[in-house]
């Protein structure tokens, strides 16, 4: 039921989903289904069924169907995001929930310019509303970012790596 006249937000919230993105990302629809369609992967158990708005679709999960999605709203995993160079927000979970890897690969795709990052301790409607709004007014440049990165092709970054190594 989407339309062609906004741009479409996926959200994913982690395998498990993510509590505080989901929460909030429930808080701030009406303002976000001003200029967005949103797509939100909630996780197992996570959706909330009251919640029946135009322009918004939630799952628990998705399988078959997560590549139109991906397509639909331009975006799939972490890696994928800087392939397709596709405007992304990352919130990683706290170092206190996670092994901290997440923090750690979002900070690195920050550094290069391929992504905007909001910790998840800093959520709160009015930042997560603001932080969409500038990543969507800021996307050329995170494009570009992620069109001139040099990791792209990662097939020739590891066979020069490998050169690297014998010839040394």
């Amino acid at each position: 039921g989407f339309t062609s006249d906004k741009p479409v937000l996926l959200v994913i919230g982690g395998s498990l989903g993510a509590a505080s993105v989901n929460e909030n990302v429930r808080k701030i629809l009406p303002e976000l289904l001003k200029e967005f369609q949103v797509i939100h992967i909630c996780g197992k158990g996570k959706t909330d069924e009251s919640i029946q708005l135009t322009g918004y679709v939630q799952y628990e999960y998705v399988q078959e169907q997560l590549p139109d999605m991906f397509a639909l709203a331009g975006a799939n995993a972490i890696c994928e995001l800087a392939a397709l160079s596709k405007p992304n927000l990352l919130i990683p979970l706290s170092a206190k929930a996670s092994r901290g890897d997440q923090i750690l690969n979002a900070r690195s795709f920050e550094r290069q310019g391929y992504s905007m990052v909001l910790e998840e301790e800093e959520i709160t409607e009015a930042s997560l509303l603001e932080a969409i709004r500038k990543l969507y007014q800021e996307r050329n440049k995170y494009i570009a970012a992620m069109s001139a990165g040099k990791n792209l092709n990662s097939i020739q970054h590891i066979v020069n790596l490998i050169e690297e190594c014998i010839h040394s």
